[in-house]
């Protein structure tokens, strides 16, 4: 199964033709996980039930910047192209206040929109990683470990919610770590820097939890 088979596009368009259109576009290069919403409630509902990875989202859906109100509201993770009819710079400067990853203007154009979803991609490939949970795989988003732990071949990853177990060596998971983030602190810990709360000469902190912090370690932090 391809990435494009995979990945979740909600288009949240209210003009059915463009939205179908769009649609259209996607399912030609294998994008067919995709959902329509073509109000503001219904972009809501697909935010909480589909949880897309991907919303290509009209600015003045249901109203003048409906759309850079709604993407404020988008489930946590996915990323947002803009589509827009319009040009001025006010619009575009409030919608690129939101974060968006990028913003196509109408009428769309086919080679437009697959080089801003591949662009996506390729960012969200660098944020994520695949871990084994049980007998499926999941996506965990980098920012969201906050240390890992090592065991010989086996890796205690541990984020704020859940602690991932898996059989790998550390340095070969390290070679997927983003290294502006993360850092060694000892031959068994990676932490993410990010997480850190206090540092002293032989322990990092992450708020109550101590860490051991080893001299040959010490500029990481």
């Amino acid at each position: 199964m391809s990435v494009a088979d995979t990945v979740k596009i909600l288009i949240v368009e209210d003009e059915v033709l463009i939205a179908e259109y769009v649609k259209e576009l996607l399912e030609d290069d294998g994008f067919t996980n995709t959902k329509l919403a073509h109000d503001r409630d219904e972009a809501m509902m697909f935010f909480r039930s589909f949880c897309p990875e991907v919303i290509l989202m009209d600015i003045n859906i249901n109203g003048r910047d409906m759309g850079i109100e709604l993407a404020a509201q988008k489930n946590p993770g996915a990323d947002v192209i803009f589509l827009t009819a319009q040009n001025d710079l006010a619009t575009m400067q409030k919608a690129l206040a939101t974060n968006p990853q990028s913003y196509l203007t109408k009428p769309v154009r086919k080679t437009d929109l697959m080089a801003a979803i591949q662009l996506v991609l390729q960012k969200r490939k660098d944020r994520f990683l695949n871990i084994k949970d049980g007998y499926g795989i999941i996506k965990i988003a980098q920012e969201d470990i906050l240390y890992i732990k090592a065991d010989n071949v086996y890796l205690d990853i541990h984020t704020s919610k859940k602690t991932y177990t898996i059989r790998q060596t550390l340095e070969k998971f390290m070679l997927e770590l983003d290294p502006s983030l993360f850092g060694k602190t000892h031959r068994s810990y990676v932490v993410n820097r990010a997480a850190v709360t206090r540092v002293s000469s032989k322990a990092i902190y992450i708020n109550s939890l101590e860490i051991p912090l080893s001299r040959n370690f010490s500029t990481n932090f």
